[in-house]
């Protein structure tokens, strides 16, 4: 099994606090989409996606957006 990820943790800990919108920045900057899917699973184990439908939709839009294949310009 994997190591968790610091920043799904720190990012976790925004959420539990109520400060979402400062959660939903982290996400729109998040480095691997390893990292947003584990802030999921901790956040799904507390229960705190239904609570936070934001931050639910923020997750999944930046999980596809880091999925998908870049575009790159010609030199």
């Amino acid at each position: 099994m994997s190591r968790q990820s610091v920043w799904a943790t720190k990012v976790a800990a925004l959420v539990q606090s109520g400060n979402s919108d400062a959660a939903i920045a982290q996400i729109k900057v998040a480095p691997t989409v390893r990292d947003v899917q584990q802030l999921r699973a901790l956040l799904s184990a507390a229960k705190l996606l239904a609570r936070h439908p934001n931050v639910d939709a923020a997750s999944n839009d930046q999980i596809v957006a880091l999925s998908s294949p870049r575009l790159h310009r010609s030199p």
